[in-house]
């Protein structure tokens, strides 16, 4: 009777889950002190459509959470228990039942990734990957799980000793022989794909003065062209994925599939943090969700249609190292976003070419909500305890795309004085509310806005009440 049940839930499951083609996911790292439960992390994933979700562990917590929500889970086992996975096949054992049979299917668990990024570990946890691999698989066919769930483990793009041009994409010459031969052997063999995280930020940060920013953020630019292959590049995603498609390639492995694990681009970051930006990292992932959803594959291998996880869901406090490290997050602890973009085909209706909002809602306005009008009068105000950046991007966007009327806090004009960026956006964000018929979402501006039911007054500027 256990048995059926399980098959009824396969079944139930793969009615309700679409196809791989064009797939965009997210990672849930929790690397912070902040956020929401795992029950509340579901019910928003689902409310925004996203129907992948990685985690880098198998906390009971999420996997309970994600039971019956139809979410496709990819786990990680972390780096720090390679060698015992890797050293001891009953332990691989263990570890499966524990923690993918005692939850697969009702927690559709489609992929296990096995560390991450271990060539650059240095813990030099590389010699244990592919029999932590190996015993990982074999434990999953002795639970008769292994046609259901791949086994894979994300390379960093620096894995790669030759990127550019992506022609001549190749692995790190260290790594062919024992690494990367024996480990596309085990993909191909056991149907699986290669795990790839993927930061055309990174090569932009470092290289800002010969690498264009249109370039790496899917924007329109005269391309790049690969004197190797005779392909046009015309984004730095495309050319980087190309180039792991070519390192294969030249292994002879041309027909392993790849997925990209993660990539991302930080809303905020230090100083010397060339493009970290509230502005770029919504035209980054927005693009890329676009580009992915709508066109598949890459130049080089068109029918490859991608999955992609963006990293990552939160904002995450305590993660170490620059600024940009903790300004990942597609959302704020308190589930806002942090800037608008689409995560499913049907998103794709609300935006336009360049990625912004076709419609006339705020950058950050959930979508499929009723506009209604607030009673009474009411103004709109900013928040100055979003930080500085965050309100100068929703000012932009309100005395631009917006079409709020900002004349009057130009300098020298009536509400130039006070001088601050919050009394400057408030007066921008409120002559948009009123151009809106204050529509509920029209104040928002993720989370940068709120409502108030007394007029505002900075210095002697009076806020209109309606256009």
């Amino acid at each position: 009777m256990e048995r059926l049940l399980l098959l009824v839930a396969l079944l139930l499951i793969s009615l309700f889950i679409s196809s791989d083609a064009g797939s965009i996911g997210v990672n849930y790292g929790r690397v912070a002190n902040n956020l929401p439960s795992a029950v509340k992390v579901v019910q928003l994933l689902k409310s925004h459509g996203i129907s992948r979700v990685k985690i880098y562990d198998t906390d009971p917590s999420v996997l309970n959470a994600l039971v019956g929500s139809r979410i496709r889970v990819t786990v990680d086992l972390p780096n720090e228990i390679l060698y015992a996975a890797a050293k001891r096949l009953s332990f691989a054992n263990t570890w499966v039942r524990l923690n993918i049979a005692a939850y697969h299917p009702t927690t559709f668990i489609e992929a296990i990734a096995v560390g991450n990024e271990v060539f650059v570990d240095p813990k030099n946890t590389t010699v244990f990957l592919l029999p932590a691999m190996s015993n990982i698989h074999k434990a999953l066919v002795k639970h008769n799980l292994d046609r259901d769930i791949k086994v894979s483990s994300p390379i960093a793009l620096s894995a790669l000793g030759n990127s550019y041009p992506s022609s001549a994409g190749a692995f790190r010459q260290e790594l062919v022989e024992p690494v990367f031969k024996p480990l596309l052997q085990f993909l191909r063999q056991t149907g699986s794909y290669l795990m790839v995280n993927a930061y055309p930020f990174f090569a932009y940060e470092s290289n800002s003065d010969v690498i264009s920013l249109n370039y790496a953020l899917f924007r329109a630019n005269p391309g790049n062209a690969d004197p190797g292959n005779g392909i046009r590049y015309y984004n730095l995603f495309d050319a980087q994925i190309d180039a792991v498609f070519a390192a294969m390639a030249a292994l002879d492995f041309e027909d392993i599939n790849l997925v990209v694990t993660e990539t991302g681009w930080p809303s905020q970051g230090d100083q010397n943090e060339n493009g970290a930006s509230l502005s770029n990292a919504a035209a980054y992932n927005g693009n890329l969700v676009k580009r992915i959803l709508t066109e598949g594959g890459t130049p080089r291998k068109p029918k490859a249609d991608l999955t992609v996880f963006l990293f990552a869901l939160f904002n995450e406090n305590r993660k170490v190292g620059p600024s940009s490290e903790r300004n990942y997050g597609l959302f704020y602890p308190d589930m806002k976003r942090v800037y608008d973009i689409p995560f499913t085909v049907e998103d794709l209706k609300h935006y336009k070419d360049d990625g912004s909002p076709a419609t006339a809602e705020t950058p950050s306005t959930p979508r499929g909500r009723v506009s209604a009008s607030v009673s009474g009068q009411s103004w709109c105000v900013a928040s100055g305890e979003v930080g500085k950046d965050k309100l100068q991007a929703a000012l932009d966007y309100a005395c631009g795309e917006g079409g709020a009327d900002c004349r009057p806090i130009q300098e020298g004009a009536t509400c130039y004085n006070p001088n601050t960026i919050v009394a400057h956006a408030s007066y921008a964000f409120n002559s948009y509310y009123q151009k809106k018929a204050r529509a509920s979402g029209a104040c928002y501006f993720g989370g940068a806005a709120f409502v108030v039911t007394q007029p505002p007054k900075y210095g002697k500027c009076e806020f209109p009440t309606g256009y």
